[in-house]
């Protein structure tokens, strides 16, 4: 299911659609630009608490600590999603099958996704890891770490901790590979991200993204 979206972002700002709204299945979460030059070419959204975070349960990124081909973009979740669409990647098997609003291309975001939504969503007012930032991906583009106060808590009261929407403050999976027996997570507590055996179980919210 598409729509026709008529909207087009303005390089280095959130034109068109706020943060946090209700959009085609899910909620908006920023832009990403795909050619990593601040002009952003696809809008995210995160998918409902009730219908896309798994009933907060953790999966498995894989059943086994070996390489997954195809599984290394860190901006282009559904390629790499794709890619593990299968019961050796229960994470990704899971957000490929959903089907929420009429629309049935969820997916497990990738890295510099995951940190998208991280800035703009922010849960808590806990202070930020000043380790992580940097994503050439992002809208606009972010050439330094975050700093402990920057970003600030969601403004947004359903994104908020204790809101119907918000991220859990801790791990969630990202569908890129960090080696052969790792995946790249991203704590949702203090934005930081980093490598997690694959067989360890962490939690899976599901996105979806429009081109523009």
């Amino acid at each position: 299911m598409r729509h026709p979206h008529g909207l087009r972002a303005a390089a280095g700002g959130d034109v068109g659609i706020p943060i946090g709204d209700a959009y085609e299945g899910g909620f908006f979460a920023g832009y990403i630009s795909h050619t990593a030059d601040g002009v952003p070419t696809h809008g995210l959204i995160v998918a409902p608490a009730a219908s896309g975070y798994n009933g907060q349960a953790e999966l498995q990124w894989k059943t086994s600590t070996t390489s997954t081909s195809g599984t290394t973009s860190t901006f282009d979740g559904a390629a790499n999603s794709a890619n593990m669409n299968n019961a050796s990647h229960p994470a990704a098997q899971y957000c490929e099958g959903l089907t929420i609003g009429g629309y049935s291309d969820w997916y497990l975001p990738a890295r510099d996704e995951l940190d998208i939504a991280y800035e703009n969503l922010k849960p808590s007012a806990t202070g930020n890891s000043t380790s992580h930032g940097i994503n050439d991906y992002s809208v606009p583009k972010r050439t330094i770490t975050r700093t402990a106060g920057v970003p600030a808590q969601t403004s947004i009261a359903a994104f908020q901790s204790g809101g119907a929407e918000a991220f859990t403050a801790d791990l969630h999976w990202s569908s890129t590979e960090f080696s052969e027996t790792n995946a790249w997570n991203m704590s949702f507590a203090n934005g930081n991200y980093g490598g997690n055996l694959k067989t360890s179980l962490v939690l899976v919210r599901a996105f979806r993204k429009f081109a523009l």
